[in-house]
């Protein structure tokens, strides 16, 4: 039997945090959530304290971010994501309020998954969650490359 995803979930407004960690448990979601508020330390936790994500490899993880953190942008922590070999299969949902068409785009070309804009439809968004989640309870993710 297969872990269960941990949600990692980068937002730097509380509100929207409990927000959106309200509906996603409303929805029939009870995973896991690990909860950042800012990019620093969601990077801290992603990639541990050598850089590489060794200790994340083959960790079921889905990551919900937003674009405008205090300290650094999203669009930063995507592109390490993506460039990490550890980490570049992890579906990654950005959650923001940007609605511009070419950060959409940029975001898209970088390997975001799902790019949903604040704010949402709830019971939308926790209903894309619950898929990405049900997605994978029975895909298994290819392990990252040695």
């Amino acid at each position: 039997m297969s872990n269960p995803v941990t949600i990692i979930m980068i937002e730097d407004d509380e509100g929207h945090a409990r927000l959106i960690e309200r509906n996603i448990r409303r929805s029939g979601v009870n995973n896991e959530i690990v909860a950042f508020s800012n990019g620093t330390a969601a990077t801290d936790y992603l990639f541990g304290k050598d850089g590489t994500a060794t200790a994340r490899k083959g960790e079921p993880l889905l990551i919900l971010l937003d674009l405008n953190l205090p300290d650094m942008t999203g669009i930063d922590i995507l592109k390490r994501v993506k460039e990490n070999p550890n980490l570049k299969t992890t579906p990654v949902v950005v959650l923001t309020t940007t609605d511009d068409s070419q950060e959409i785009k940029r975001c898209y070309e970088l390997g975001c998954n799902v790019y949903i804009t604040k704010p949402v439809n709830y019971e939308s968004f926790a209903n894309a969650i619950r898929q990405l989640g049900l997605f994978f309870s029975v895909i298994q993710v290819p392990p990252a490359a040695p």
